[in-house]
């Protein structure tokens, strides 16, 4: 591994709560970039998937399952001052583990802020408290007299996480086609005044995976190319979006939040019942699930323009996204069981046969119309990369390599969104493994070859508004 740069030389340990395929495929990642030996990694895990894996690096391999009554003498031997314990588990709480870590002086990341057991899908919470919004909203309170603590980075893996940083690119790239001058933002107040300048009223994280399995999907079986627990949580949250100063048409069953700064709305209904239009380089027109992410909030609200209490501008933001075929299926068949998960799941990875995850962002509604920036990573691509991983996981484990070097280069910055890194220097090491990263302007909008074969209820003044976006 010595031919791989070394961006920092970690001297602390490191601990990785979960070791599912993020897990697995993030290990010879960590173990590559950051000088670090072997015996300073630990994982721990509720199960023995992956053990075989963690002996092969020779890291410490922990079987417990965390809960709130023994995270903390679990953790307690293993995390320390200096240390950074890597969240990349399932129904284990960021704020229980962001607080745990500032008690012992350590850094945190991690791909998307989790609750304890049932806090996405508990029917006894309300719907508003089962979001992303309301997690994100919980966090960042965390920041109250805590500027300086050791650095959380909330939420940074591909989407969530690198999604922000490609962004920020593609605003540059359409200001520098636009000819706009002088478009070298240096705070939070210039991206937003950007965004405003060049045009942008929708975001769109695109994405489109068709790797395909050797083994087809079985009924009753749940199918994914990352983990099945992970998207059957997210699916079964409230769909969530960033709602845009250009919306003129409110959701039928849109829903307000009466607390919080109020970038985002959401619908009742959930994520994986609720199909949106989108595009993509490669696989052009598309229809995508609404899976509530954390980026649709906190893109919104970084992109917002204000003047005092009032909000000038903020584009609409969400997910629009097209698993495997496999996985297609196997959301119908979920949503038909009334979202009671199927009794088998697998994720795919050797026996995936071919296949790219085409990942990015679609920045619509300027004067050159929409501009898609992301990768499109195939699958032998990802294996000759690094062991573990197909095209989807490699995604998010470069992701959260950049993310970690990126805290421990800032290692007392408190709690932390993606949009508040060095982008450049995440997507610097995102890069070499991303596959080709394309640029892509296109003419399609949400309403191109609509109404073919019955009327459909438009609104023709802004192909761009939500209500135009959305499957019906």
């Amino acid at each position: 591994m010595s031919k791989h740069e070394t961006y920092i030389d970690f001297p602390g340990r490191i601990v990785l709560v979960g070791f599912g395929s993020i897990g697995q495929g993030v290990l010879p990642l960590l173990l590559r970039h950051l000088g670090l030996a072997a015996e300073r990694v630990s994982i721990v895990s509720a199960d023995d998937v992956g053990q075989e894996e963690a002996a092969r690096f020779g890291v410490k391999f922990v079987k417990q399952r965390l809960t709130r009554e023994n995270f903390r003498r679990t953790l307690d031997p293993l995390v320390g001052r200096g240390d950074f314990l890597l969240n990349v588990s399932v129904d284990v709480s960021s704020i229980a583990l962001i607080r745990y870590c500032w008690e012992k002086g350590a850094m945190y990341l991690d791909t998307c802020i989790e609750p304890w057991p049932g806090g996405y899908t508990d029917p006894t919470i309300p719907a508003a408290k089962r979001t992303n919004y309301a997690l994100r909203e919980e966090a960042l309170a965390l920041r109250t007299g805590n500027a300086r603590a050791p650095t959380a980075v909330l939420t940074h893996g591909a989407n969530p996480g690198m999604v922000s940083h490609l962004v920020k690119q593609a605003l540059l790239n359409i200001a520098g086609d636009l000819g706009i001058a002088n478009a070298d933002p240096g705070s939070r107040a210039d991206w937003a005044e950007l965004a405003q300048r060049v045009g942008v009223k929708v975001i769109h994280i695109a994405e489109r995976d068709t790797q395909v399995s050797s083994i087809a999907k079985e009924p009753n079986e749940f199918v994914n190319t990352w983990s099945v627990d992970g998207f059957v949580s997210e699916g079964s949250q409230p769909a969530e979006l960033g709602w845009g100063t250009h919306e003129r048409n409110f959701p039928r069953d849109g829903r307000r939040y009466d607390f919080g700064g109020g970038a985002a709305i959401h619908l009742a209904q959930p994520g994986v019942a609720t199909r949106v239009r989108s595009w993509t380089p490669i696989n052009g027109p598309y229809h995508g699930f609404l899976i509530t992410h954390s980026e649709a909030i906190s893109i919104a609200d970084y992109f917002a323009v204000r003047k005092d209490a009032q909000v000038l501008y903020r584009p609409t933001v969400h997910y629009a996204y097209h698993p495997s075929d496999a996985a297609v299926l196997s959301v119908h068949e979920f949503c038909g069981r009334n979202y009671q998960i199927q009794d088998r799941r697998r994720i795919m990875m050797d026996d995936i046969s071919k296949g790219i995850d085409e990942l990015g962002v679609l920045l619509a509604g300027h004067k050159k119309n929409a501009y898609w920036y992301g990768s499109q990573l195939s699958v032998d691509e990802a294996r000759a990369l690094a062991p573990y991983n197909n095209a989807t996981s490699m995604q998010v484990t470069i992701a959260v390599l950049s993310g970690m070097v990126w805290a421990m280069e800032n290692p007392n910055n408190g709690i932390t969104e993606p949009e508040d890194m060095d982008f450049r220097r995440n997507l610097a090491i995102c890069m070499p493994y991303l596959g080709p990263v394309v640029g892509q302007y296109t003419d399609w909008t949400p309403l191109s070859d609509r109404e073919r074969l019955f009327p459909e209820d438009l609104d023709p003044s802004d192909p761009w508004q939500f209500k135009n976006v959305r499957v019906s």
